[in-house]
């Protein structure tokens, strides 16, 4: 031990008896037994490696070093206070990205833990990717998210906590005239021969890419190659519409002009969706949303996995994503 490791206590003791100059007064000034404030002076002199006080059967005095530390642990014990006043009132807004701006399982566990906690300042934004996403939650530029957290990078997922939310059914989005659309389901086995975007080329979605590159291997289906990245609905919808190429998508996803979004089947292939935030951030929105996709997937069986159902490698029915 040295003086970076003195507790705010020995100095709190050491202040009420260097100001009372009286042990007992001191003691009972903080509320704690005489005997216990003479082991904490005992320490804090320990700590420091100098006499604090002379003490005598009739008075209790300073010694030098005890002078000289009296200002210090003033002003020690004063940012102490200011530190605790500024974390005393309600908890700052949380950012939770809901991957999306239109509906989806991200936007209603948000709003059911609204629901759960009133109190909180849950905020809204959409990153488009888990892989962004996740970067930015570590830094600290974001709180929350919801994404394939088993597809991250290992270092990366290794300063994340992530709790399981759903297995997401997953369709694709069709141009209405494609040969497809008329079906009301879609069999993998019908898509061997297309080329399917499924965010190949952006930095921001690579786990959603390798998710989806485990899915359609063997199956004859191609990777679209890049297209612009787009922001929002509407872009999506007009580069959608340029490139009229079939998207990899959720069963949730928001409806476009022009396309029609037709679930796959044969086998029902799902994503992973986690609820993810850092491991040292404690908040009760945190607590809110986990308690709010708990209960979601436990009204609406969003982790039930149906028999011939496909999940990647990485999970098992019934393993948490990760």
């Amino acid at each position: 031990m040295n003086s970076r490791d003195v507790d705010p206590r020995l100095l709190r003791g050491f202040l009420a008896v260097a100001e009372e100059l009286h042990f007992s007064r001191a003691a009972a000034r903080l509320y704690v037994a005489q005997q216990a404030l003479s082991r904490d002076v005992r320490r804090l002199e320990r700590l420091l490696g100098s006499a604090l006080f002379v003490r005598t059967t009739r008075a209790v005095e300073l010694t030098l070093d005890g002078e000289r530390l009296l200002p210090h642990a003033r002003e020690v014990l004063r940012a102490h206070e200011e530190l605790a006043a500024a974390f005393a009132g309600p908890p700052r807004a949380l950012l939770v990205d809901v991957n999306t701006d239109g509906p989806g399982t991200g936007r209603r566990v948000l709003e059911h833990a609204r629901e759960l906690a009133p109190g909180c300042e849950l905020m809204a934004r959409f990153e488009s990717g888990l892989t962004h996403a996740a970067a930015e939650i570590a830094a600290g530029r974001l709180d929350v998210s919801f994404g394939y957290a088993a597809g991250l990078a290992p270092a990366l997922r290794s300063r994340l906590a992530h709790r399981p939310v759903r297995y997401e059914p997953l369709a694709v989005l069709l141009p209405e005239d494609h040969a497809l659309a008329a079906r009301a389901e879609v069999p993998l086995a019908a898509l061997a021969g297309e080329s399917v975007y499924a965010g190949a080329g952006n930095p921001r979605t690579l786990e959603w890419t390798g998710l989806a590159r485990e899915l359609f291997a063997g199956r004859g289906i191609a990777l679209a190659p890049p297209a612009p990245v787009a922001v929002g609905k509407e872009e999506f919808g007009r580069v959608m519409a340029k490139t009229r190429t079939p998207v990899l998508a959720t069963v949730d996803f928001v409806e476009l002009p022009g396309c029609v979004k037709r679930p796959l089947v044969d086998p029902v292939p799902l994503s992973p969706l986690a609820l993810v935030w850092r491991r040292d951030l404690r908040h009760p929105g945190v607590d809110a949303l986990q308690r709010a996709a708990d209960g979601l997937a436990a009204a609406h069986g969003w982790l039930d996995v149906p028999p011939g159902s496909w999940l990647p490698a990485a999970l098992t029915p019934g393993a948490a994503p990760g």
